[in-house]
């Protein structure tokens, strides 16, 4: 039998090792290690940029500052989770609960498994796209790059793929190779961490839908079957019951996110805008394959993240607003004046619709997404104009 949860295997791994699972064993101890890793990371990285910080070497400061901005994001969102780790808790209880809900009727568990492979799939492809992007920022990166030295100079320069500062030289064997290594892995982990967090919201997401939709099975049955003023009174009081209850996990999920929406939302104009500028002087000038490779990749990435967070909040949208639309097809004429206008209650209700908010200031759509991606646009011509 499948595992009966929303949330993927994969998923679920990926919180336990930073901590974040509910009653995971050295919760505390898993979480701070990995934030101090990020923390030294980050120091040697805004040192190479505060050391690189002239307009007359744009291209490099712009190359380590997008990878450098993202990072902190990154860091900054995992800090935003795990303080709001007791909403996080509290989500979690109120899906196992619904899905004990679910299992005791076979046409609920349909809808719900339906949810959870379409997670488990969306999980999987998001962790790829990214360990790919994490491989081209480091090891493909450097493969390329020695490749196109040789053919140029007949040596390879050893130079690192993520731009940091160190106390000491590393461009000496095995030293070298071991930071390579270790590059790697930080940019694997910090890949992982930021598709996990992407995977996590839509997962969230699929499972309100998925209650969204049992709502609207339990509505057309009541449509399908005789109206009888005693069995409707029954069922629309547990169909009250189950709105309320995707309405408090709709607003427990928006309380987890909407913090990391809004960072999401300003970092990643910053981050798009440079990482686009990269793109085009690196086609002006015909610098090395390798940097417009990595540069593609990355962009690929960022704007990939952002346009998840925005379809996320549209589609919970658009899913609240069919409950209404369910009720207004369901054979409400039928009925007496007084249950008719319980029904009229509930759609009065749906027009408030579930959303997920950057910081409880914008709502995460598609058009926002638009915005942002015309904002970073303008910032690129801008600089391409400077430089």
């Amino acid at each position: 039998m499948k595992r009966a949860n929303t949330i993927s295997r994969s998923v679920e791994i990926g919180l336990r090792l930073i901590g974040l699972w509910p009653d995971s064993a050295y919760a505390t101890f898993y979480w701070f290690s990995y934030m101090l890793s990020i923390v030294i990371v980050q120091y040697c990285q805004y040192a190479y940029v505060l050391d690189h910080l002239e307009i007359n070497d744009l291209v490099l400061l712009m190359d380590c500052l997008s990878l450098t901005l993202a990072y902190t994001l990154a860091f900054f969102k995992l800090f935003i989770l795990w303080w709001n780790r007791r909403i996080f808790y509290r989500i979690i209880k109120d899906m196992n609960n619904d899905w004990k809900d679910c299992i005791v009727n076979d046409s609920y568990i349909f809808t719900m498994m339906n949810m959870a492979d379409l997670s488990r799939r969306f999980s999987n492809v998001v962790f790829t796209i990214y360990g790919s992007g994490a491989f081209f920022l480091s090891i493909g990166e450097h493969l390329l790059q020695s490749l196109s030295d040789v053919n140029r100079f007949g040596n390879s320069t050893r130079e690192l793929p993520l731009k940091m500062k160190f106390p000491f030289e590393v461009s000496e064997s095995p030293i070298f190779e071991c930071f390579l290594i270790g590059q790697f892995i930080y940019d694997l982990s910090i890949a992982f961490v930021v598709g996990l967090m992407n995977a996590l919201l839509v997962t969230l997401v699929l499972h309100v839908s998925g209650q969204i939709d049992i709502m609207r099975q339990n509505l057309a049955e009541i449509s399908k079957g005789k109206y009888d003023h005693s069995t409707f009174l029954i069922i629309i009081k547990d169909l009250i019951s189950k709105h309320q209850k995707i309405i408090a996990l709709s607003e427990n999920i928006e309380n987890l996110y909407n913090q990391i929406a809004l960072m999401q939302f300003l970092w990643n104009t910053i981050v798009i805008c440079c990482t686009g500028f990269l793109i085009i002087i690196t086609i002006n000038t015909n610098q090395d394959i390798s940097t417009l490779i990595k540069s593609v990749n990355y962009y690929i990435a960022i704007t990939l993240e952002a346009f998840i967070f925005c379809f996320a909040g549209e589609f919970l949208s658009s899913k609240s607003k069919s409950i209404g639309d369910a009720i207004y097809e369901s054979l409400w004429y039928n009925m007496t004046a007084n249950d008719s206008r319980i029904l009229l209650f509930m759609m009065l209700r749906c027009q408030k619709r579930l959303t997920i908010t950057a910081g409880k200031v914008i709502d995460l759509t598609l058009d926002e997404f638009a915005y942002m991606m015309k904002a970073s646009a303008s910032y690129v011509s801008v600089l391409n104009a400077m430089y």
